[in-house]
């Protein structure tokens, strides 16, 4: 599957780059959703062909309530997941609910981990944002252990917060302040 090498990264770490979706990104972005959709369901429905992409990209290319980040590990430029940052507000709140997903060719190495790392830095950094909320169903052990890796702290409980899969499904409130957040 070709990559897209030599792309500007908006953050580097040591084995993965943020950069930011891109339209041209269409074939190899459903290519892997397609390859993981094992993986995401039920939990996740990432877009699986060109048109559905273009539509989820260009949402979060031209809304500035939103911001998408795509993981690339810094070896070949392979796509090994998207970290977005959704219902952004600002004034007084300074907020973003953070929606990720690892591609099934990239899931158990660490990459979203540090990926994530990156974006809340990049999130309480540049973008000066002051909290982050990960919303999560209480079965998705992945999700709940990458939220707790990289120091989100369990608030709630939400019954029936999400319309998804064609029912209602609970979430457990996860949440960072950028003061909160762990060194190193």
């Amino acid at each position: 599957m070709p990559h897209r090498t030599g792309l500007r990264h908006i953050a580097e770490g040591a084995r993965v780059g943020l950069r930011a979706f891109s339209l041209s990104d269409a074939d190899e972005f459903t290519a892997r959703a397609r390859e993981s959709r094992e993986l995401h369901h039920p939990w996740l429905f990432p877009p699986l062909t060109p048109e559905e992409y273009a539509g989820y990209a260009g949402r979060l290319i031209e809304d500035p309530a939103r911001a998408g980040f795509l993981v690339c590990t810094l070896d070949d430029g392979a796509i090994a997941g998207f970290i977005n940052i959704n219902n952004i507000v600002r004034g007084g709140f300074q907020n973003g609910a953070l929606g990720y997903g690892a591609f099934a060719h990239a899931a158990g190495r660490g990459l979203m981990r540090e990926g994530l790392d990156l974006v809340v830095g990049y999130a309480f950094g540049p973008m000066r944002l002051h909290r982050l909320e990960i919303n999560v169903q209480p079965g998705n052990a992945a999700s709940i252990g990458l939220a707790r890796a990289c120091g989100f702290r369990r608030e709630g409980f939400s019954p029936k917060m999400i319309y998804m899969d064609g029912g209602w499904r609970d979430h457990e409130r996860w949440a960072l302040t950028a003061e909160a957040r762990p060194s190193g």
